[in-house]
């Protein structure tokens, strides 16, 4: 019998141990899935939680329940990956022994990374909004502020989402005109980004909507040191921003097992063929996720759409068929942009966002890089379906795992 494992069961390794089950049946194939939690979290609520939009029980549901019967669930803490041997060490001693193995190991922020930002100020009025206990702390600190100064910052490119600062700054400023407070609060958005986004045409429409809400923006920061005696954040040549309150999106870095298992890059992101979705170095080894180096967002919707592709990857390489080099790294995002609205992005590796209609050319009914009341509750049902639909690997209709250009006004 060979063995198909999967490292991670969160977003990208759930939802292929459901494609998967379906294809790779005993008696040829066992599966399993290694992770030492527990719980599931629904990643995208970190947002809300600060400002009580979710609460804790509509996020955090158990692994167990969405793992299928017949995939072997190993909770168990993963030491080293040794790919000469094809085994996988547990700290407990036990060895799991593989014939392919994906690793979806996800991402982690470090905050140790830049001196002082996990320092004594740390969850008192340094905050990030990537964890769940994070987010929860910045809920508790928002409640009874009085105002002052509102920091929304990045250390660093790739992160997790890398719309949700922004959304962060959006909702926020909608949050303090709710609580009719906003007069006493000044936000600003700190960015290594030389704008507010990586793409051009999003940058100039975000770059609007940041002026409108009077949401001041400090780019190409490129951060130093969080002086916590002062209580500013600080760049390499000199530029400091004060603030009341840091909401900071630390350094974001793959597992610590990529880094003992010596796969990784500088960041323990994994070398992986971006069409394939198959590790640079070793061909049985395949990544999805966030735990993969490629130049794609890292993000829930991404996930998806390799989860379909890299399913058909792999049933190609067990039957020793060329692999296809099809993922083109697309992207569909919701950006909230508060007052009960929000914009949709749709992009992939060649193709920035552009204006137009979504999931229907000419129809939509969302439309792309537009504010729009139909977005924002496109992106409250996206938990519905990532619980009952995406992690379960139900294919989503009408949305392609390749990005469509049809209904997309492109410049001539």
């Amino acid at each position: 019998m060979k063995h198909l494992v999967i490292l991670g069961a969160g977003t990208a390794g759930t939802m292929m141990a459901n494609h998967l089950k379906k294809h790779l049946k005993r008696p040829e194939w066992r599966i399993s899935i290694i992770d030492e939690r527990t719980e599931h979290h629904y990643q995208p609520g970190y947002l809300f939680l600060p400002f009580d939009i979710y609460d804790p029980e509509d996020i955090v549901k158990t692994i167990e329940e969405f793992i299928p019967k017949n995939v072997n669930l190993i909770q168990a803490k993963i030491d080293k990956i040794v790919p000469a041997e094809n085994k996988v060490i547990m700290t407990n001693g036990t060895v799991a022994i593989y014939d392919v193995l994906i690793i979806a190991t996800g991402a982690r922020t470090a905050p140790e990374e830049i001196e002082g930002m996990k320092g004594e100020e740390w969850m008192k009025s340094v905050f990030d909004f990537y964890t769940f206990k994070g987010s929860l702390a910045l809920r508790d600190k928002l409640k009874n502020w009085e105002g002052g100064k509102l920091v929304v910052h990045i250390t660093e490119m790739p992160i997790k989402c890398p719309v949700a600062p922004l959304e962060f700054a959006f909702l926020a400023d909608s949050f303090f005109k709710d609580k009719k407070m906003r007069d006493k609060v000044e936000i600003t958005y700190v960015t290594p980004l030389s704008g507010a986004f990586t793409k051009p045409k999003a940058t100039e429409a975000l770059e609007h909507l940041l002026e409108e809400k009077h949401i001041k923006i400090e780019s190409d920061f490129a951060i130093m040191e969080v002086d916590n005696e002062t209580k500013e954040i600080v760049d390499y040549g000199g530029r400091r921003v004060p603030f009341d309150i840091l909401v900071t999106v630390p350094t974001n870095k793959g597992d610590e097992v990529i880094e003992r298992s010596g796969l990784g890059d500088d960041l323990n992101f994994v070398p992986t063929h971006k069409a394939t979705l198959q590790s640079k170095a070793h061909e049985n080894i395949f990544v999805i996720g966030d735990a993969s180096n490629i130049p794609a967002s890292k993000a829930g919707s991404v996930a998806h759409f390799e989860a379909e592709i890299l399913t058909e990857n792999i049933l190609r390489y067990v039957k020793g068929e060329p692999l296809k080099e099809e993922f083109d790294g697309h992207a569909n995002c919701f950006i909230e942009t508060g007052g009960g609205k929000a914009l949709l992005i749709d992009f992939n590796y060649t193709h920035e966002p552009v204006e137009g209609t979504f999931p229907f050319p000419g129809v939509g009914p969302l439309r792309l890089m537009k504010e729009s009341r139909m977005n924002h509750l496109g992106k409250l049902a996206f938990k519905w379906i990532y619980w009952h639909m995406l992690l379960k690997g139900t294919h989503i209709p009408f949305v392609s795992a390749t990005m469509s250009e049809s209904g997309k006004k492109y410049d001539k």
